[in-house]
């Protein structure tokens, strides 16, 4: 089963897609958009074009657990996603995912530049990393 995950952003969202055994991240991208409507419209589009069946959608809570305007973003992009795709979307902690993000392009030697560019698309490969590991650690649910 291929899965897409999601790091949405105001201006740039990370797409990450496993392979079709859904044990690996395999294709990568980065969607420039500001409107939300938009960007579910293009998340649909390679949902379809790489025979995703469900998305993993980051769900930036705060350090504490609790939810804040980034995490409400999140909930009404699942709602216009279930919409868009008639997928099912699950929502996934992803606190400090662009944070380990940025450090891993850094030391991969990036400057800020080309990290910019990629850090969105590292933070989905790490949501898509993060639930597949779950997954399969837990294969009944």
């Amino acid at each position: 089963m291929r899965i897409m995950a999601i790091d949405y952003g105001d201006a740039h969202t990370g797409i990450a897609v496993s392979d079709p055994t859904g044990l690996l991240a395999g294709y990568t991208d980065t969607i420039t958009a500001y409107r939300p409507e938009i960007v579910a419209e293009r998340i649909a589009a390679l949902a379809a074009e790489h025979g995703a069946e469900e998305l993993v959608l980051g769900h930036p809570l705060n350090m504490d657990g609790t939810r804040g305007p980034r995490a409400e973003k999140a909930e009404t992009m699942a709602a216009l996603l279930r919409e868009a795709t008639g997928l099912p979307v699950v929502l996934w902690d992803e606190r400090r995912t662009t944070v380990d993000a940025h450090q891993i392009l850094f030391s991969a030697g990036k400057n800020a530049k080309k990290r910019k560019k990629v850090v969105d698309a590292v933070a989905a490969s790490l949501i898509l990393e993060g639930y597949l590991t779950y997954k399969k650690s837990h294969p009944a649910e």
